[in-house]
């Protein structure tokens, strides 16, 4: 079970959302390239980048944040990128520059066509993003609701040939309220690809929780307020993962 911290990006900063709300953010660090670092040293395995501009501008705006990040993390870690990722040139771009897995969002929902053409085009490097309330799929930076449910919809893209699914429940991100952790197991038994879990995660308790059910096809939690705010030690966790696992960092 890996879990990952998220560095969301507005501004150049480094920054948490409530509720995907924009205007409700909080700076953590003005210098993400160094919260990268301080995550690795503190044993992540994998970093979970979002251009929150990009996402709710439909292209990339956090360029330079996001090169001065795979900068300082080289090879050491593999990095995952998603907002505002539209087109194939983009993918390419970001893959060219150390990216290791560029997340598709709102586009794969939007436009299913697309997220086909990536997955032929980057075979093994494109992972989806599905946000959900009470089972159906929100799009455009969480603020319209679809008609599309979360598993048909997950199936389809499994077809497409995606590397995986994030998972985030829209209902408990940033609000340290603890993962859905039943909809998420429902989510991954129904696919062979590993899920993601997203939002929510706050405390040692859901990881507990989360590796309890890690054998339904569950292979990390992404984790971001908590460990910024301090309600989960990162490293602790990472920890306690790796032990209830059988396994050593």
């Amino acid at each position: 079970m890996l879990l990952i911290p998220a560095i969301d990006l507005k501004d150049g900063h480094c920054v948490r959302l409530k509720q995907g709300e924009m205007d409700d953010a909080t700076v953590f660090s003005e210098e993400p390239a160094a919260m990268a670092r301080h995550w690795i040293d503190q044993g992540a395995r994998r970093l979970h980048l979002v251009d929150l501009n990009g996402a709710f501008a439909g292209k990339p705006k956090n360029g330079a944040a996001i090169r001065a990040i795979t900068d300082e993390v080289g090879d050491d870690i593999p990095v995952q990128l998603g907002g505002g990722i539209r087109d194939l040139d983009t993918i390419e771009t970001y893959l060219d520059n150390g990216i290791s897995y560029v997340i598709i969002g709102t586009a794969a929902v939007k436009n299913p066509g697309f997220l086909h053409d990536a997955c032929s085009a980057f075979p093994g490097h494109i992972i989806v993003g599905l946000d959900a309330r009470d089972g159906k799929v929100a799009v455009d930076g969480w603020s319209k609701l679809t008609g599309h449910d979360v598993i048909d919809l997950a199936k389809k893209f499994e077809d497409y040939g995606v590397e995986s699914v994030i998972y985030t429940d829209i209902g408990r991100d940033g609000m340290l309220s603890g993962v859905n952790i039943e909809a998420t197991v429902r989510l991954a038994q129904a696919l062979r690809i590993p899920v993601i879990a997203s939002g929510g995660v706050a405390s040692l308790s859901d990881i507990d929780a989360l590796c309890a059910v890690e054998g339904e096809g569950i292979m990390g939690a992404i984790t971001g307020r908590a460990i910024y705010e301090g309600s989960l030690d990162f490293a602790a966790g990472q920890a306690r993962a790796d032990e209830l696992n059988g396994q050593t960092a």
